[in-house]
C-alpha cells in the first residue's frame, strides 16, 4: 500500500503526522509512504530525521494584514497543486492523510480530486482553517476532542486523541529530596510571557520549599540565567534552569505540577500521564485555539488557567496555592486522566489502513 502523508508548518503538525508513518509501517511493514510538505517550513528538515521522504511545495500562507501581497501567494498556491498533481500520479497514493499546514491544503484537494481518498487528523479543540476546508473531500476526520461535530460531518468523525511521544509512560521518579516538584515547559522554543513570569516570582518561589526544574527553551536560556545570577538568590538543591529537557519522561513522572502552554501535544501529553496542571494558553496562534484547547480541560475540572496577559502578577501565586493544595491536586489527576485517549498513532493508523483496504 502506499500512503501520502501532507502538513505540517509547526511542531504540532510534524509530530502527529511522523507518528502516523511510524504506526503505519508498524501495521504495514512494507508501507510506501511519502510526505508532502511546505518548502522552508520545519517539516523539510525534522522528516528526512525520522527517515521519511519529503517533497517540498511552494505554498505558503495568506498575508492577512497586507492582502495585495497575496497575488504571489496565490501564484504558488496554484505551482503547488500543479506540482501536486505531478506527484500523485507518479506516486499513485492508495491513500492521503493530512494533518493541517498548508501544504496539506493544496495536496489533500488535489488528492480528492484524483481520487484518492482522504483521513484528516485534528489536532486542536478548534478546527484548523485547512481541515476545515477540507472536511467536504475527506472520508474520516480523526479528533483529540469532543464536541467537534460543529466544525465537521458528525458521520465522518473519530475521536482518537493526538499522536503522543512513545517513550512518555516510561518515566522514572527522581529524587525529590521528599519536596514536591514544580516543573515548567515552554516548548523547543520556550514561552516568553512564562519565563518573564517566574523570573518576575523567583524570590516567592525561592522561600516555597518546593523544587523547580524551569526549562526556558533555547533562545531564553542565556537571558534568563543572567536574571537568575543577578538575583543573587541560591538556587543549589531547589532549582535547575536548562534550555530544555533530554529526559521528558523521567520529569514528567517526578513533577507533582505542570505550568505548560495549551498546544495540542502538550495537553495529550498531561491527559495521558494524568498531570496537574496549569496552562497558560499562547495568544499568538491562529484563532486562538489555544485557548479553546485549554477550555475543553477547564470546563472538566481538569486543569487550571491562567490568561497570558494575567501571568506575570497571578502564574506563581496559583502554581504556589495550587502545590499545596493535596485535595486539589488530587482531583485533577483523576479528572485529566478521564480525557485521556490510548493507542492514538496506531488507532489513527488502523483507520488509514481500513480506507487502502476498502480502495483496495
Amino acid at each position: 500500500m502506499k500512503y501520502l502523508i501532507s502538513g505540517g508548518g509547526t511542531g504540532g503538525h510534524i509530530f502527529p503526522a511522523v507518528s502516523i508513518a511510524n504506526a503505519l509501517r508498524e501495521l504495514d511493514p512494507e508501507a510506501d509512504i511519502l510526505f508532502v510538505g511546505a518548502l522552508g517550513r520545519m517539516e523539510m528538515e525534522r522528516v528526512p530525521q525520522a527517515g521519511y521522504k519529503i517533497i517540498g511545495l511552494p505554498v505558503r500562507g495568506f498575508n492577512r494584514s497586507q492582502p495585495w501581497k497575496n497575488i504571489t501567494v496565490l501564484i504558488d498556491l496554484l505551482r503547488s497543486m500543479r506540482q501536486a498533481r505531478r506527484i500523485i500520479k507518479d506516486f499513485r497514493p492508495d491513500v492521503g492523510v493530512g494533518v493541517g499546514g498548508y501544504a496539506s491544503g493544496a495536496a489533500m484537494k488535489v488528492a480528492a480530486k484524483m481520487g484518492v481518498p482522504i483521513l484528516l487528523q485534528e489536532q486542536n479543540g478548534f478546527a484548523g482553517v485547512t481541515n476545515k476546508l477540507l472536511k467536504d473531500d475527506a472520508q474520516k476526520i480523526c479528533v483529540a476532542y469532543e464536541g467537534m461535530e460543529r466544525f465537521f460531518p458528525k458521520e465522518k468523525i473519530i475521536l482518537t486523541g493526538n499522536p503522543v511521544r512513545q517513550n512518555l509512560t516510561e518515566g522514572k521518579s527522581l529524587n525529590t529530596n521528599g519536596k514536591k516538584t514544580l516543573l515548567i515547559i515552554g516548548g523547543s522554543l520556550g514561552a516568553r510571557t512564562i519565563n518573564e513570569a517566574i523570573a518576575a516570582g523567583l524570590e516567592k518561589l525561592a522561600k516555597a520549599d518546593i523544587n523547580v526544574v524551569w526549562q526556558t527553551g533555547k533562545i531564553y536560556y542565556e537571558k534568563i540565567s543572567a536574571q537568575v545570577a543577578e538575583l543573587g538568590i541560591p538556587t543549589e538543591g531547589w532549582l535547575e534552569v536548562l534550555p530544555f529537557l533530554a529526559d521528558m519522561p523521567d520529569r514528567y513522572a517526578t513533577a507533582d505540577l505542570v505550568i505548560s502552554r495549551a498546544g495540542a501535544s502538550s495537553i495529550s501529553e498531561l491527559c495521558l500521564l494524568g498531570k496537574p496542571c496549569i496552562l497558560v494558553p499562547s495568544p499568538n496562534v491562529a484563532e486562538d485555539h489555544q485557548t479553546h484547547n485549554a477550555m475543553a480541560l477547564v470546563n472538566k475540572e481538569a486543569a487550571v488557567l491562567v490568561r497570558d496577559k494575567d501571568a506575570t502578577e497571578q502564574l506563581v501565586d496559583t502554581a504556589l496555592q495550587l502545590i499545596t493544595d493535596n485535595e486539589k491536586l488530587k482531583s485533577l489527576h483523576t479528572n485529566i486522566l478521564t480525557l485521556a485517549q490510548t493507542d492514538s498513532a496506531r488507532r489513527i493508523a488502523e483507520e488509514v489502513i481500513q480506507l487502502a483496504k476498502h480502495k483496495a
